[in-house]
């Protein structure tokens, strides 16, 4: 039987076929000059270029952001919003030098433009397609529910692959602790998440600046239900009703980063992380890649400049207690190794094919220092056919789900993807990376809760102290043609498939 699909939709969910599709980035260094000057660029300013957006990133506090931003305008910029306090400055231009003109300015370090594609509207695409769950199904489910469970509980195998079930024994999780969904935004007035949505945590971040009008956090009809999905995973409420979130007690805040494209654009995964981070965020669950790159090569002047603000924000971010987590990707591709054929970067214009060294070359956030990144298991508890991989650079594994055919649940469930949240008051199936990283989040959430004050440091220490050892086991050949689909490399304690286990959620609100 031939592999399943081996690229990674923008954010990291499978179709329910587990197709994937390409759709990953690259822009090739610009080579107009640079406009000369410290502090401002030359007088004549080119203003008839497609409408781009910009990160500028500086150096100093206040005083220099001040500074930068009037020559920001000087260079026929715009400023969308200024975060002094990480030093990066989202800007729009029309002025084909923007770039390389802030470069030269005095208290830059790095400057570059976060897309290769025009502002402009354009027409809204699914990322992945959920299974709806149907009437029969919901019947069947909720006929085999035991005393305690909700009603579509037997349904989600992903809940006692972590000992969920049995931590829910203990405790749900505080209702003092958040976790914050930075994603295509989270449908709040849905019955199984309205009970624990923080609405006061909640913004839209599209453009790069929060916008906090009554509902901007949700995704519009025809939208994305990415996000709805992941929240449900972490904390849909235990509440009689649909299914149970790892961290049921726990609150869940919608950070809207997707455009209606399904694009995530760095000046909105930055602003994701500052308003989480400033709206007191234990956790961040982070489903996607940084569009238009799949990696983010730091010695590109524009890719490098993105690297720099996403990893400013994040560090901004932990250095509040927010523990970051995110999906390691669905391309089915070794983070670890020498090379990774990209062929399909940028993904919002014409990609092209190259060679990046992932050590120099990131997929961000998940790749940036202090994130932890999430590798995806199936039902039979083996590497999920189309997660990444890597040895040092995955820190722990989750349920994310898996073709049927490859891994099967044990009964009463049936289905080998997992069972989440739809907008509308809907559920359904999803599977990918997308669906793990949320179940990492959730136990964060659940360690945060039985630890209250311990800082986020020693919040990932417990969390990987407490995962349960995966060894590599036999070779890996998920689909039985007698070839092998990946090599794991590395101990039981540590390794590439699974980094130091497979999450464990009874641990964590028992230790």
């Amino acid at each position: 039987m031939a592999h399943l699909g081996s690229r990674r939709t923008r954010a990291l969910t499978l179709p329910v076929g587990l197709a994937l599709t390409a759709s990953l980035g690259f822009l090739p260094t610009g080579t107009a000059s640079a406009a000369a000057g410290d502090d401002a660029p030359s007088a004549a300013v080119s203003t008839d270029g497609p409408k781009l957006s910009y990160v500028v990133n500086t150096r100093g506090g206040h005083g220099t952001v001040k500074q930068v931003s009037k020559a920001v305008e000087r260079a026929g910029g715009t400023v969308v919003i200024a975060y002094d306090r990480i030093g990066v400055i989202v800007a729009h231009s029309q002025n084909p030098q923007f770039a390389q003109s802030m470069r030269r300015v005095k208290g830059v370090d790095s400057a570059g433009a976060t897309r290769t594609n025009p502002i402009v509207p354009q027409a809204t695409k699914d990322i992945g397609v959920e299974q709806p769950l149907t009437a029969q199904q919901e019947r069947t489910a909720a006929a085999q529910a035991t005393a305690g469970q909700d009603p579509m509980e037997p349904l989600q195998w992903d809940l006692p692959a972590i000992k969920a079930d049995k931590a829910h024994e203990k405790t749900l999780g505080s209702s003092k602790v958040t976790v914050a969904v930075i994603d295509t935004g989270v449908d709040d007035t849905h019955p199984d998440l309205a009970p624990n949505f923080d609405r006061r945590g909640s913004a839209n971040c599209v453009s790069g600046a929060p916008d906090t009008t009554d509902g901007a956090w949700r995704p519009k009809t025809g939208e994305s239900d990415h996000g709805t999905h992941v929240a449900g995973t972490i904390a849909a409420a235990k509440n009689g009703i649909g299914v149970t979130g790892v961290a049921p007690g726990v609150k869940v805040s919608g950070i809207k980063v997707g455009n209606p494209d399904g694009f995530f654009y760095t000046e909105a995964v930055v602003c994701g992380f500052m308003w989480a981070a400033d709206h007191g965020a234990d956790v961040t669950n982070n489903s996607y890649y940084t569009d238009p790159w799949m990696y983010n090569c730091k010695n590109d002047p524009d890719q490098g400049a993105l690297v720099e603000a996403v990893a400013r924000a994040t560090r901004y971010a932990e250095g509040k207690g927010t523990v970051n987590v995110a999906a390691a990707g669905n391309s089915a591709e070794d983070l670890a190794a020498d090379t990774i054929e990209d062929t399909g970067s940028p993904n919002d214009t014409e990609p092209v094919t190259r060679t990046i060294d992932p050590k120099v070359c990131l997929d961000i956030p998940t790749m940036l220092p202090g994130v932890v990144t999430v590798s995806a298991t199936g039902a039979k508890g083996l590497k999920a056919s189309y997660s990444n991989y890597g040895n040092g650079v995955i820190d722990v594994a989750a349920p994310g789900g898996d073709s049927t055919v490859y891994q099967t649940p044990a009964p009463p469930a049936t289905s080998g993807l997992i069972l989440s949240t739809l907008p509308g008051g809907k559920y359904g199936y999803k599977a990918g990376t997308s669906m793990a990283s949320p179940h990492v989040a959730g136990v964060v959430a659940l360690i945060k809760s039985t630890h209250p004050y311990a800082s986020a440091a020693a919040v990932k220490a417990l969390l990987t102290l407490e995962a349960d050892a995966t060894s590599c086991g036999d070779p890996y050949d998920i689909d039985g043609d007698g070839k092998i689909d990946a090599v794991c490399e590395g101990s039981k304690n540590r390794n590439g498939f699974y980094g130091a286990g497979v999450v464990d959620a009874l641990d964590a609100v028992r230790w």
